[in-house]
């Protein structure tokens, strides 16, 4: 029987989906996806390898199906198999798994925000969270020896991104094991006064207690190993393979064909345009021609900073509520699922950033989480307007549930918005200029964060390129960052060691934004009168979590499409 390019696609998306779930069963997990067996991680390098062969042989089915026989979202989906397919390879043959993150995004961060994100209703669900938690030693296992080899073959890793590494590891080691994060299902559920699941919660600390603590503690001995050889630069160019490494992460995380060099212009660029608003914000604070001094005030006055986090937390929440009254006004579609409020851990808050989202499990047994520092100094209130957009609604959280209920999307393009950082956080980054339409700046010094915000996100363009393409020391990336940014000081360090960490992933974020300000451009100057703010975000966030080049081409579409409608009555 003969299939037509569509039937072939859907049977292909199918098919990649399977392998998605088998090879990185947290993607399935948190999808609610039945796995094949417990194991959430699969980080060997003989697990690399075989990903790296099957990919090869979905790129294989992939070639022999007709891309010009498709149009809209079949074709939007045909490309993105394609990039993910490439990316798989790519990462391989530049040996990222001998690179593994170890900070922010190390193994510790994602056992903790698998069990974050896992709700238990019932026995079942207890005995399935048993299951998964006794796999976790493997992972830890498997991340030390990939450490291990990377060392071997000359990679090595930044002393400061080691010692964040540490410091992370070891508070994952603290405290009584009755109230480590991986009880939290239970602690959190709604059943569990019942006898099963308190029985299932004794087992989980006594797996915690027999299991994970000693390869907890085994992963940290790997890493004080490790930090006691660790290099000094900051640049991944300066190791074996760094260079090709280096690109291969550029083009992953904004999804074009950049190169490393253009992004430093675009960064220098950036941070001139918007150095040159921030002037005429510190004017009307009554700051004119002195931004610095400006800036010292806003980073010094007390009055900025929460008296707690509890306080702070409660005013992100009220916030939020006003927020969201805003929503209908700009939005057609809205998510079914919602989101609370929740202060990180003081102790965790330090190497953490201001604020971060844990979207919704995708079958909506828990709402989304917005986590704001525990560390009220870290989060000022001139901050928190964009701070909010950004993280929960109308940015990430409201974002991914959308793509989560986008069911007319293959499945992979609905659980894997994680892997397309210039799209996801380029959209949380528009909001942050949207709130201003939405009304939430009101005076000077919010609109000042707003700015910052923006500010930050271009420096990033700078200085991840400027470590890592041009050899910056962490001393000079850390004084081009202090010489713009309010920010406290360890944010500024903390920042540095993150680009340091997972280099090209800070590239996505601004370079995603300016491209969705020049699609909203595009449309208004096309469509006029026509133009409607809901219409456009819904085009955009129908999409789905895809490439800069894919949302250039389905935007369009739909701007054709408008562009062909009868105009409006006069």
């Amino acid at each position: 029987m003969n299939r037509n390019p569509q039937q072939q696609l859907a049977e292909l998306a199918e098919r990649y989906w399977q392998f998605e779930c088998e090879e990185t069963p947290l993607t399935a997990a948190l999808a609610n996806v039945p796995l094949p067996d417990a194991v959430l991680f699969r980080e060997s390098a003989t697990d690399w390898a075989r990903r790296d062969r099957r990919a090869g042989e979905l790129q294989h089915a992939l070639e022999a199906i007709d891309e010009g026989a498709l149009a809209g979202q079949e074709r939007a989906t045909h490309r993105l198999l394609r990039r993910e397919l490439d990316a798989v390879r790519s990462h391989y043959a530049v040996q990222a798994h001998l690179r593994p993150w170890l900070f922010p995004l190390g193994p510790d961060f994602l056992a903790v925000y698998w069990a974050n994100s896992t709700a238990i209703a019932d026995a079942d669900d207890a005995a399935r969270y048993l299951e998964r938690l006794r796999t976790l030693p493997a992972f830890w296992r498997d991340v030390e020896a990939n450490l291990v080899a990377g060392a071997a073959a000359g990679l090595g890793w930044p002393r400061p991104v080691l010692a964040c590494a540490l410091a992370g590891a070891r508070a994952g080691l603290a405290g009584e094991p009755g109230k480590s994060p991986f009880l939290g299902p239970f602690i959190r559920s709604a059943a569990k006064a019942q006898s099963a699941l308190a029985a299932a919660a004794l087992r989980a600390e006594e797996i915690v207690v027999t299991e994970l603590r000693p390869a907890q503690r085994a992963y940290v001995e790997a890493l004080e190993r490790l930090h006691a050889g660790a290099r000094d630069s900051l640049s991944c160019s300066e190791t074996a393979g760094g260079r090709d490494y280096y690109r291969a992460m550029v083009r992953h995380f904004t999804t074009t064909a950049v190169e490393p060099g253009e992004v430093h212009a675009l960064g220098l660029a950036e941070v001139e345009r918007i150095g040159r608003a921030i002037e005429a914000v510190a004017a009307q604070a009554g700051h004119a021609g002195d931004v610095a001094g400006y800036q010292r005030f806003l980073s010094s006055d007390p009055q900025f900073v929460s008296p707690s986090a509890e306080a702070l937390r409660e005013t992100m929440e009220s916030l939020c509520k006003r927020i969201d009254r805003q929503i209908p006004k700009f939005f057609g579609r809205i998510p079914r699922i919602t989101y609370g409020l929740e202060s990180i851990p003081a102790a965790a808050s330090a190497a953490m950033p201001p604020a971060y989202a844990q979207p919704n499990p995708a079958d909506g047994s828990a709402a989304g989480v917005f986590w704001v520092s525990g560390l009220p100094a870290k989060c000022p209130s001139y901050l928190h307007v964009p701070i909010a957009v950004h993280e929960a609604w109308p940015g990430h959280l409201m974002h991914i549930a959308l793509i989560q209920e986008a069911t007319g999307l293959p499945t992979f393009r609905r659980h894997g918005a994680v892997k397309y950082t210039a799209c996801v956080e380029g959209w949380a980054l528009y909001c942050e200029s949207l709130a201003e339409e939405m009304g939430l700046y009101v005076t000077p010094h919010q609109r000042y964060g707003r700015l910052e915000m923006e500010l930050w996100r271009a420096v990033r363009l700078v200085v991840d390129t400027g470590i890592h393409w041009h050899g910056w020391s962490r001393e000079q990336a850390i004084a081009t960052m202090s010489g713009c940014l309010t920010l406290a000081p360890e944010t500024i360090a903390g920042e540095v060691d993150r680009y340091a960490g997972m280099p090209a992933q800070a590239l996505g974020y601004q370079i995603g934004n300016l491209s969705l300000r020049t699609l909203r451009g595009r449309a208004e100057a096309t469509l006029g009168a026509r133009f409607r703010h809901r219409d456009f975000h819904d085009a955009v966030t129908g999409a789905g979590a895809v490439t800069l080049p894919v949302l250039e081409g389905l935007v369009d579409e739909w701007i054709a499409g408008r562009t062909a409608e009868a105009p409006p009555a006069t």
